[in-house]
């Protein structure tokens, strides 16, 4: 029985038409970037004779070394110190059935709907008084309670979703309830725990507002914060400005492609549950 309909065609042209609305912009940008700057012709032409010279100079003007130092510092000691608090506070709000559980869990949720802009200025005189304005850490520190309610969420969908069998097994062989995590629960958490460390290193790289905020007046920058005043500086030059926004997605892009696979399956654990 032959399954290809003309309703699988029509899906499939619908798929490959998506496809190239969202590829469009990324071929636009590559192409620019690699473009000489006397080649005026339509960004839409391919480039017949590509260049590498816009990337290095676009990574000595902008100062994307550093940039790129501060912001792969602050994303990784955030990320780790979210997905670590949110993985303890979700196992026993998943697994109590106390009243204090739901009660916690829904005051947690309450970060996720509050903007997080209306707390800036109380934010900002704490940072002060803590004398951390123009450091990284006063982002460490910001991003690491911001993305706790969101990322906890995620976790305790995803443990209402296992089996408690492993678990019992565990407590009834005399393990203790961190020892149960440890060894038996953590390991399962393995898809949701790349999911959500995907989501939250984006949302923390590609932040531009807080770093800006936060380090304003100081020599220490992120990369959003260095490209955005490059882009400013440069404003003509759109070769070199393309090159920059290339440098600056190139390492969160790796990391997905390098994870997409637990990333569809953290994805499918939580629906499923």
């Amino acid at each position: 029985m032959n399954r290809y309909t003309k309703r699988t065609f029509v899906l499939e042209m619908v798929m490959v038409a998506v496809g190239i609305v969202f590829a469009f912009p990324v071929y636009v940008l590559v192409n620019l970037a690699i473009r000489q700057p006397s080649d005026t012709s339509s960004p839409i032409r391919p480039t017949t004779s590509p260049t590498f010279d816009n990337f290095t100079g676009a990574w000595r003007e902008a100062g994307l070394g550093g940039a790129l130092i501060n912001s792969v510092l602050v994303t990784t000691v955030s990320v780790l110190i979210v997905l670590a608090v949110s993985a303890l506070a979700a196992y026993p709000l998943a697994r109590s059935t106390a009243r204090w559980s739901r009660g916690t869990f829904l005051l947690i949720m309450l970060g996720l709907i509050l903007p997080f802009q209306l707390a800036s200025l109380p934010l900002y005189q704490t940072v002060r008084d803590l004398g951390l304005l123009g450091s990284v850490w006063s982002l460490v520190l910001f991003y690491a309670g911001l993305q706790v309610p969101f990322t906890t969420f995620l976790y305790v969908g995803f443990l209402r979703a296992l089996p408690r069998d492993f678990e019992d097994a565990a407590a009834i062989d005399g393990a203790s309830p961190f020892k149960t995590f440890r060894y038996v629960v953590l390991p399962m958490l393995k898809p949701i725990t790349v999911t959500a460390l995907v989501l939250n290193a984006v949302a923390v790289w590609n932040d531009f507002f807080t770093p800006l905020l936060y380090l304003s007046g100081s020599d220490q920058q992120t990369v959003p914060v260095a490209v955005a005043g490059f882009v400013g500086q440069f404003v003509s030059d759109w070769n070199l400005i393309f090159a920059a926004l290339l440098i600056s997605i190139v390492p969160v892009l790796a990391v997905y492609l390098a994870l997409q696979r637990s990333i569809i399956n953290g994805f499918a654990g939580g629906l499923k549950g």
